[in-house]
């Protein structure tokens, strides 16, 4: 019996791409004879007829899988569900949207059989993205990288093979407050780099904007390291002590020298600044106690509302036992 492989496909609101990307990868996984293929679609909440293709996706091929997320909870919730339900040996996560071909995967695949664990494609070039995009990206994983001792993979997404036991250690991270490329990091393994081109987007628009972007820069920074934290108390404490230094200054001043205690223009600019870096540490604090506040009402990280044309009953905890779970067909 042939091993499975399953093709991962979190997907929001990309009926214009759907087809495309399926075709494709039928075209690709068709030349594979070794192994078993599962395709499976996790429609994140979509809003266009995204679900109404893959269902249709799903009767023409029973390789086609899909779970029904009961709103949209995001990318990196939507990967988790998708490993919760894939069914394979390794599972391969690609974008819907095409910009990252198919046609890598029996790379992915020769390298997995050699013994690796990871295989994941890095960007050399990124098309159809303003060069103010790829800014930003390189400074962000230059700063994460100099803020943990985690080695962190640059200019790599989310289009990967994992194989199942890499895949068992990403479904034990169930913290709410998801960062996924650092977590493919922070679980090791071995890890095999392939280099591609990405081309822009087949159809529609991307559904990172910059707000959602530093979202997630930030879900990043704070997942992984602490340093923020520290900084914020080594410059407190710089700033106290030269607030101390000055103001022993001023004292042996009048006390020595008569001199009157004057300067109020730049009395009120040092309290501004003072205040003003109070407030941004204090952000800083609040970001991670909000992540504190998030973790420990301990909430599901998704609800399913339908997997491969079932209900999915919400599982019920009796006495902090769980119940079996049953699926109820339509």
């Amino acid at each position: 019996m042939n091993k499975i492989i399953s093709i991962l496909v979190p997907a929001y609101n990309e009926e214009q791409a759907l087809r495309s990307l399926y075709k494709r990868l039928i075209s690709v996984i068709g030349q594979i004879h070794t192994y078993d293929f599962e395709v499976l679609f996790v429609n994140d909440g979509s809003e266009d007829g995204t679900i109404s293709i893959i269902k249709s996706l799903r009767e023409q091929d029973s390789r086609v899988s899909f779970v029904d997320l009961s709103r949209n909870f995001g990318k990196e919730v939507a990967m988790i569900a998708g490993l919760d339900y894939a069914q394979g040996d390794a599972v391969i996560i690609i974008d819907a949207d095409l910009q990252d071909p198919p046609e890598l995967i029996p790379q992915m695949i020769q390298y997995w059989e050699q013994g690796f664990d990871d295989v994941y494609a890095k960007r050399i070039s990124r098309s159809g993205e303003t060069w103010f995009k790829k800014w930003t990206s390189g400074n962000f994983y230059k700063v994460l990288q100099k803020l943990t001792s985690i080695p962190i993979q640059q200019d790599t997404g989310d289009f990967r093979l994992l194989d199942k036991r890499c895949v068992e250690a990403i479904k034990q991270l169930r913290e709410s407050q998801r960062y996924t490329k650092g977590m493919f990091s922070w679980i090791g393994f071995n890890k095999k780099e392939i280099l591609f081109d990405r081309d822009p987007r087949i159809a529609g628009e991307t559904k990172w904007n910059y707000l959602k972007l530093i979202d997630l820069a930030i879900e990043g920074i704070t997942s992984f390291t602490t340093k923020p934290l520290r900084i914020s108390a080594g410059f407190g404490f710089a700033i106290s002590i030269c607030a101390f230094v000055f103001m022993l200054w001023i004292v042996f001043k009048t006390l020595a020298f008569g001199e009157s205690v004057v300067g109020y223009p730049s009395l009120m600019a040092v309290i501004l600044f003072i205040g003003g870096i109070q407030l941004i540490f204090l952000g800083i604090i609040g970001e991670y106690l909000g992540r504190v506040f998030n973790e420990t009402k301990r909430r599901p990280l998704y609800f399913v509302n339908e997997y491969n044309n079932s209900k999915v009953p919400v599982e019920i905890y009796i006495g902090g036992k769980k119940e079996t779970k049953v699926y109820e067909k339509i």
